[in-house]
């Protein structure tokens, strides 16, 4: 029996992520914790192949598995009361397939993570596929500006929410720092970063830089082959689970980020607040939701490797202010970037979708 939400997940879901998590090596999973707010059945890549047989199959040698996906959710949308897309890969093309088919529709939301790109605002701008989106929920108000902006949506339309890491997992307590002698810091992961900017600003500094080059949303490779690597420079790839111990060794973050209007960098910054560590960050559009300037980090100009090897030295100096910048860090997560409050939000929003659809 069909539940009244479908929730989508870009990917496919290991077997034995109950298992994982009950171990405690790895984070709770955010979809994992939705589903069970919503009330909702999940639908990944292999189920979405599973359901649509030989059609899935030439639709994915035509469009990749997230065409899958979405033929998948509009052949059982008469089951549901809503669909809650993962992303705009998902959710523009099933506003499409939605358009186009006459009859009742579930609600739609649609999670917002970088809709301002071209090749995203021609189903809007051209197609009108807004009609069949209820709610745009960003990470990033410079998305949700865009977007009231751009197509005159406003009110419950459009809502900004607070993005979330795992606090219990990701928690000071849950692994003892090491000692290491030469003091240590860290940057994560590979979408939209300026590595090149952060190489450039730690040659030769007093400091152990890590850099753990991986993300499983990002489609960069983080090749710095070509980039000339400084002595006191380590690049390696982590598992969720080595992170955690990573920010606990580690004096505070950077956070080295191209000009971005989106929310680039900000599950690593959290993760690491949530640790209990201050955050350098590259001053840019898309990245002004989480740091906030003397309270929890420091922002530097993008692109500007004299000002950050400024700050890393200068935090590098005073451990005791770093220590309060990582205090307050990670007092936010626990008031307001936490995963439980953030099922919380996205749980009332749905249950508020649903139920304006019976009063409109």
């Amino acid at each position: 029996m069909s539940k009244r939400v479908l929730l989508t997940v870009s990917g496919i879901i290991a077997a034995d992520i109950h298992e994982q998590i009950a171990r405690g090596q790895r984070p709770r999973s955010d979809y994992l914790e939705l589903a069970r707010g919503f009330d909702a059945d999940i639908l990944d890549y292999a189920a979405a192949r599973a359901a649509t047989g030989r059609m899935g199959a030439i639709l994915e040698r035509i469009g990749g598995p997230n065409l899958v996906l979405v033929y998948a959710c509009w052949r059982v949308r008469a089951r549901y009361q809503a669909i809650f897309t993962d992303g705009e890969q998902i959710g523009l093309p099933l506003a499409a397939f939605l358009k186009l088919t006459p009859g009742l529709r579930p609600r739609h939301l649609m999670i917002v993570h970088i809709i301002s790109e071209p090749k995203k605002t021609f189903f809007l701008d051209w197609l009108g596929v807004q009609s069949c989106i209820d709610r745009f929920l960003t990470y990033s108000t410079w998305q949700q500006k865009f977007i009231e902006r751009r197509w005159g949506l406003g009110g419950d339309r459009v809502l900004w929410t607070p993005f979330m890491v795992d606090q219990n997992f990701f928690a000071p307590g849950q692994v003892v720092p090491r000692h290491v002698e030469q003091p240590q810091i860290c940057a994560v992961g590979l979408e939209r970063r300026d590595y090149v900017t952060l190489l450039q600003a730690v040659e030769a500094l007093d400091v152990h830089v890590v850099i753990a080059a991986a993300s499983p949303w990002s489609k960069r490779t983080g090749d710095m082959a070509g980039q000339s690597i400084p002595a006191n420079v380590t690049v390696r790839k982590f598992t969720q689970y080595e992170l955690r111990q990573l920010y606990a060794d580690s004096r505070f973050i950077v956070m080295p980020l191209e000009d971005v209007n989106f929310q680039a960098g900000v599950t690593a910054m959290l993760e690491a607040m949530a640790m209990a560590r201050a955050v350098i960050c590259s001053h840019v559009p898309g990245q002004t939701d989480v740091v906030e300037e003397g309270e929890n980090g420091r922002y530097v100009p993008a692109g500007d490797a004299p000002a950050l090897r400024a700050a890393i030295a200068r935090l590098l100096a005073e451990p005791e202010e770093a220590e309060r910048l990582g205090a307050n860090g990670r007092r936010l997560i626990e008031r307001e970037m936490n995963l439980d409050l953030y099922v919380e939000r996205l749980t009332k929003i749905v249950d508020d979708t649903i139920t304006s659809a019976g009063t409109s």
